[in-house]
């Protein structure tokens, strides 16, 4: 099949963004026109903590230049809203022009959306979900000495890490029993509570905010005092121009291992998809779902084979890393170390010899041979010990030791033998190395070890 001339993309975030970018390496002659409804450059999302903690500056988080689409020839319909798909004439709608724009090809990358509790008040609160909201929350900030956080899972422990970080008296007040209740168990969410009321951050559990006003955040009759209130209750797929058109939605965009609709002229990718049982809300797959596409319609045969789930908490005095099904304590065979005075939580879960989860909390040096591990499916050594305390294995360097094939970027899914050869092209940092990769573009969390592989090179000529 020839590749479609006419490719129509709706939503520019991360995934949208990405399969721009790829189709373009790809193929020069398409024609391409997106759309995207927030009136910005796309940027990368999950570094918007970081932003708030003064970590990273704004223009850090752009994802794509604002000459290239202009260079690449990229139609961009900034701050317009597609309203409509009409798969008969194979067109979708917007309210201002283009009203109709024809495509032969359509991919829907529109993203998720915050969930607003049912809360009397709770527009008084501040979403963190946008660029926008991270501007608003620092603004806020300036004139605050007091802030609630409605949620603790990932979201909410970011910000809350960041608010505190300005200066702020954080509570979070969180509805479930224990925090990031979705990816920690029990044991590792009560030593994260103990980091966090270490570093002056409050936490309510089982929580019920009732109404938000400009007092604060109601917990039953209790008042939580603020000057801000950041909702972070979690983000649901937007689905509603799919189901409006027609095409089959469950909690996602429901696509197959090509990540095609129920209309073949449709793919879905991103937090809006819904691949098997599985919507990611992770960046990897986002990035894997759009390079996918790209490959398919530029006359490349590829297929999703679903991703897997690698998230790192980006809070500054907070290392936390979860691997897969790490709370999965039946018919497996489970490691552990747990040492909640020194905020030390290492869990590993093993079936028939692989490791399918894993949870880091604390010092966490052993997440990059974990996730190599993982992401291989590779048998584990007889020493369970040192998978969960590197140190132990004899003075040997895990950067060294690592394969040519071990992952270091997940979310690029960057080789140790990609950046080895970019060195020696002249990537000499993390930045050139970055350029020439995409390492570290994603979370962040791996410019470390591109650092240590960096100085192995200069110093050993790997």
């Amino acid at each position: 099949m020839s590749p479609p001339a006419r490719i129509v993309v709706v939503g520019n975030g991360m995934a949208g963004a990405r399969l721009v970018t790829e189709l373009r390496a790809r193929n020069a002659n398409a024609q391409i026109t997106v759309f995207e409804n927030e009136g910005r450059l796309p940027y990368n999302r999950t570094l918007l903590s970081a932003v708030l903690a003064g970590t990273a500056r704004f223009e850090q988080l752009r994802l794509v230049e604002p000459a290239w689409y202009r260079d690449h020839g990229v139609t961009v319909h900034r701050g317009v809203t597609v309203t409509a798909i009409d798969r008969r004439r194979r067109q979708v709608i917007s309210p201002v022009p283009p009203h109709v724009t024809p495509y032969d090809r359509l991919v829907l990358a529109t993203g998720s959306e915050p969930i607003i509790p049912p809360i009397p008040g709770v527009h008084l609160a501040m979403g963190f979900r946008t660029l926008g909201d991270c501007q608003d929350i620092l603004a806020a900030a300036r004139t605050s000495r007091r802030a609630v956080v409605i949620g603790g899972g990932m979201l909410g422990i970011e910000a809350a890490r960041g608010l505190a970080g300005l200066g702020l008296r954080v509570t979070v007040a969180h509805l479930a029993d224990y925090l990031m209740e979705q990816q920690l168990d029990a044991e590792a969410a009560a030593i994260l509570l103990g980091t966090l009321r270490d570093l002056g951050i409050r936490v309510r559990l089982g929580a019920t905010v009732t109404r938000v006003t400009r007092e604060g955040a109601w917990v039953g009759p209790d008042l939580l005092p603020a000057d801000l209130v950041v909702a972070a209750c979690g983000v649901r797929p937007l689905t509603g121009l799919a189901r409006a058109a027609g095409l089959v939605v469950d909690r996602g965009i429901v696509v197959d291992d090509e990540l095609r609709t129920s209309d073949p002229a449709i793919h879905a990718i991103g937090e809006c998809a819904q691949h098997g049982a599985s919507v990611y809300g992770l960046l990897a797959p986002c990035w894997e779902q759009a390079d996918v596409v790209a490959a398919l319609l530029t006359g490349t045969p590829a297929a999703y084979q679903g991703s897997r789930r690698v998230l790192r908490l980006k809070a500054a005095s907070i290392e936390l890393a979860s691997l897969g099904d790490g709370m999965r304590e039946e018919g497996v065979e489970l490691v552990r170390f747990s040492h909640p005075a020194g905020g030390t939580y290492r869990k590993l879960v093993i079936r028939e010899n692989r490791l399918v989860g894993a949870i880091l909390l604390g010092e966490t040096s052993a997440v990059g041979t974990l996730t190599q591990l993982y992401d291989r499916g590779a048998d584990l050594p007889a020493r369970r010990e040192e998978l969960l305390f590197p140190r132990m294995r004899h003075g040997r360097d895990d950067v060294k030791d690592m394969p040519e094939t071990a992952v270091v970027c997940s979310c690029n899914h960057v080789t140790k033998a990609s950046i080895k050869e970019a060195w020696q092209h002249g990537a000499a940092d993390v930045t050139a190395v970055a350029a020439a990769t995409r390492a570290t573009t994603g979370c962040g969390s791996c410019a470390d070890t591109v650092g240590k592989l960096l100085k192995q090179a200069s110093a050993e000529l790997l």
